[in-house]
């Protein structure tokens, strides 16, 4: 199978800094030649080794909800430059050892997904690293665009929509691959005040959904608009920030320790 890496960009949020970590990430845990696609509304500062292609043009007016939807452009027939099964990264995972295996496991007709540990009871998977055909997912793009907030008031999040309507149906990567840094490597509270977040043995991805992110969760800070603090600062804003105990017990979890080990991989 070709070794085909592909993401997607638009808008500010990550751009150039985040497009050159994650090939560079890729680059030093890939044995052999790989491609590495990036489509984008900008190429701006991008490294030369990274494949710009335009973003693929959908008429659909994105809903108003949580999904991130606009990921739908690459469900689409054909995607230019590639064919044949691609392996999807987003932009703020952390890539920690070999991604050989995520080209070579299951069928090339498969489509895989990470499988999502925040919802232990649904078979759910996340799309922050999956593999599929290009074009097999096309059947998705027609149904989402017949409705798309009607798509995302029922599913939420694209990722549920895609594994619950991939013709086929999909599978999950080897569960010690791909995890989540949030609830997998966090300690728990109160422990996430006296250890930093661990890198789990036999991790080749962390992904990193929603907060805190890469370069925040390096700091030791949950939100980048919040300066990072220590343990007794942040407990000392408990009292002075949110007014009601839900609030309260949120803030207090919402502690982590620096993160160094990000700084190893996260990088060009």
């Amino acid at each position: 199978m070709k070794k085909q890496i592909i993401c997607i960009n638009w808008g500010s949020k990550y751009g150039a800094p985040y497009i050159n970590r994650l090939y560079g990430m890729a680059a030093r845990n890939i044995t052999g030649d790989f491609t590495f696609t990036c489509f984008t509304d900008s190429t701006k500062d991008v490294r030369p080794e990274v494949i710009c292609r335009d973003l693929p043009v959908v008429d659909i007016k994105m809903p108003t909800s949580k999904g991130i939807w606009p990921k739908c452009r690459l469900w689409s027939e054909t995607l230019e430059g590639v064919s044949g099964a691609v392996l999807f990264l987003d932009l703020d995972l952390v890539i920690t050892g070999s991604l050989d295996d995520f080209f070579e496991h299951g069928d090339p007709n498969d489509v895989i997904l990470a499988r999502n540990p925040t919802t232990p009871f649904e078979r759910l998977g996340q799309t922050s690293i999956f593999r599929y055909p290009v074009g097999k997912l096309a059947p998705l793009l027609e149904k989402f665009a017949a409705d798309p907030q009607g798509t995302a008031d029922k599913y939420i999040f694209e990722q549920r929509f895609v594994t619950q309507n991939a013709p086929g149906g999909v599978t999950f990567w080897p569960k010690p691959w791909v995890r989540h840094f949030r609830t997998q490597c966090i300690p728990l509270f109160p422990m996430n005040y006296l250890f930093a977040p661990r890198l789990p043995r036999d991790a080749r991805v962390i992904l990193f959904p929603a907060t805190p992110n890469p370069p925040d969760a390096l700091a030791g800070r949950w939100w980048s608009e919040v300066p990072a603090v220590g343990r007794w600062e942040h407990i000392k804003r408990t009292w002075t920030g949110p007014r009601n105990v839900r609030g309260r017990f949120r803030h207090l979890r919402r502690f982590l320790l620096p993160t160094e080990w990000i700084a190893e991989h996260w990088r060009k």
